[in-house]
């Protein structure tokens, strides 16, 4: 099983100048079975800006294409509403018990706000099965409304547990937004939660975005004895910060002893795109 993972491609002011066909054709060329997208798909959660952000993921060619909503596309009161539009729409969980909410903005206000859809939250769980292995996604939301920060609200945390512990599957994987190990300008504030979660549910591997960066680590818990992978891809297509390159990530053989991960760096002149490959991880004598 092979998968492609991208992140914070900011459509919108805050997206690059280069070349977006090229970069179609480059991702397009890896033979992937899922492809991730780690969220902020936007700069300013714009209805525009969504619809360009949609139309890219859609000129993806993998059948299977699974986005998350990041920090940048939570900056209005529709963006939950654009990103189901224009991104992804699949079944959201909501909390058993909304009045045990803590985290802001959750539920907009239905007398001051006139949107159709007043839970602003975007978690769910997608389910497929590729060469007769059933894997479970895990799709966390942990940005809150016009903030950098993240923070997951501990309420859904337990209806979704409610939920993996009915499903049956052969490999699981969470798609966050925020890094749950790492600490950056915008931090997940509540991380130690989704330690937590990911230890109880037994899950290895964790996607993540957000910083701009790339960070490939594995956590040992030395109490727990348990362990788990921690995947952060820099962004897709920004306009970075000075010595912050674009890139995605392709993870060949994935969770298996032969896993091979491939860096794919994009570079732009202002006149030309090109990219630089770099393997990773793996054993650089096995045949692609």
């Amino acid at each position: 099983m092979n998968v492609l993972h991208i992140s914070d491609m900011h459509f919108g002011p805050r997206h690059w100048e280069g070349d977006d066909e090229k970069l179609l054709d480059k991702i397009n060329s890896f033979n992937a079975d899922i492809v991730i997208n780690t969220g902020d798909n936007t700069s300013d959660g714009l209805e525009s800006e969504y619809q360009d952000a949609g139309q890219f993921l859609k000129s993806i060619t993998c059948e299977n294409v699974i986005s998350i909503i990041g920090n940048h596309d939570k900056r209005n009161m529709r963006s939950h509403e654009y990103f189901r539009q224009y991104i992804y729409n699949n079944e959201i969980i909501e909390p058993s018990r909304p009045e045990l909410t803590i985290k802001k903005n959750l539920f907009l206000k239905r007398d001051i706000t006139k949107i159709k859809d007043n839970f602003t939250d975007l978690n769910y769980i997608k389910v497929m099965t590729i060469d007769d292995v059933t894997v479970m996604i895990i799709c966390i939301d942990s940005n809150q409304l016009s903030m950098d920060e993240g923070f997951v609200e501990e309420e859904l945390l337990r209806k979704i547990s409610k939920k993996i512990n009915r499903m049956r599957y052969d490999k699981s994987m969470i798609l966050i937004h925020h890094s749950i190990l790492a600490t950056d300008e915008g931090p997940l504030q509540n991380s130690m939660l989704l330690t937590d979660f990911v230890r109880e549910h037994k899950i290895e591997h964790v996607f993540c975005g957000h910083t701009h960066q790339l960070d490939l680590r594995k956590s040992t818990d030395l109490y727990f004895d348990y362990s788990f992978n921690q995947y952060m891809c820099g962004s897709l297509s920004s306009c970075n910060h000075r010595d912050d390159d674009n890139m995605f990530l392709f993870y060949e053989n994935w969770d298996t002893p032969e896993m091979q991960i491939r860096l794919i760096r994009i570079f732009f002149d202002g006149n030309s795109v090109t990219f630089n490959e770099e393997l990773v991880v793996g054993n650089p004598k096995l045949k692609n």
